[in-house]
């Protein structure tokens, strides 16, 4: 108990304030724990949905001619894998998209840059491309079968076909995105056309056709599926349409997986480029 200071007049006064008692931090949660819990989260629907699944296929509520079970995809395709034709499949797949992507990913920027660098360009270009664009891809499959024949080349010219727009019109937007101050610049040191497309034009639309890269490669796929439903006497699509006649709906749920699958991880490769590609993003980013 603290005793009243006396004043000057022996006038007892009020007592002098305690000092303020030191008081420990509390510690701060870590940041990431709330994001733990967000992943695990995310995996309990699905899960979820996979457990329902089971048990409606099991109880006879989900007709195994109307869609198989999860276990009995599973083993189908263990038993695919095996016996190798889950593996031969996939190879042709994607021969054929490597090659559809590597025609149409480089027919696509060249034509941004034959449209993104000139007005003449542009009206030469751009509209051949938007009137193109707007044609579905089952309307075109008999004029490629009579422009091609039955063989390899109408199935990688339609997965190049499809390849090249979202390339073309991100790349083509990523160039006329460049800053003009920086072509100024370029007159300033007087730096040639090639000089100027390689230093200015082609860094400053790198991210936009980054971009137009992912999306062609998720449509390359889409576009395969498509063209290996004609014709086709191997892939991805020769499976599941040879499934299709027999009603064998395990090996179609396991070529549609794989057919998701590889799209995923193409995209992840992409994304894997564009961060070593855009390393100068990161701080804004905050990677």
């Amino acid at each position: 108990m603290s005793i009243p200071a006396l004043d000057a007049q022996g006038v007892r006064g009020p007592a002098p304030a305690a000092a303020p008692r030191a008081t420990t931090p509390r510690r701060s949660r870590p940041a990431h724990a709330p994001g733990r819990v967000k992943v695990w989260q995310r995996w309990v629907s699905p899960l979820a949905a996979l457990a329902v699944w089971q048990i409606a296929s099991t109880t006879g509520l989900l007709p195994q001619s109307l869609l198989a079970s999860p276990s009995t995809i599973a083993v189908t395709a263990a038993g695919l894998i095996s016996d190798g034709t889950l593996p031969a499949a996939i190879a042709v797949s994607l021969q054929r998209v490597a090659a559809g992507f590597l025609l149409g990913g480089i027919t696509g920027i060249l034509l941004a840059l034959a449209a993104g660098l000139s007005r003449a360009g542009e009206n030469a270009v751009d509209p051949l491309m938007q009137m193109l664009r707007a044609l579905p891809f089952f309307g075109l499959i008999p004029l490629f079968i009579l422009w091609f024949g039955i063989g390899e080349t109408p199935k990688v010219a339609l997965v190049a076909l499809a390849v090249s727009f979202p390339l073309y019109l991100n790349t083509f937007a990523g160039i006329r995105g460049v800053d003009g101050k920086l072509a100024e610049l370029a007159r300033t040191l007087k730096l040639g056309r090639a000089a100027l497309v390689r230093h200015i034009v082609l860094p400053g639309a790198l991210p936009q056709t980054l971009v137009g890269l992912r999306q062609s490669l998720g449509v390359a796929w889409l576009a395969l599926i498509v063209a290996e439903q004609v014709n086709a006497d191997a892939g991805l699509g020769f499976m599941i349409n040879d499934a299709r006649e027999f009603l064998r709906t395990d090996v179609i749920v396991v070529g549609l997986l794989v057919y998701s699958a590889l799209g995923l991880l193409t995209d992840a490769l992409v994304r894997l480029m564009e961060r070593r590609a855009l390393t100068w993003r990161r701080g804004f980013l905050g990677e």
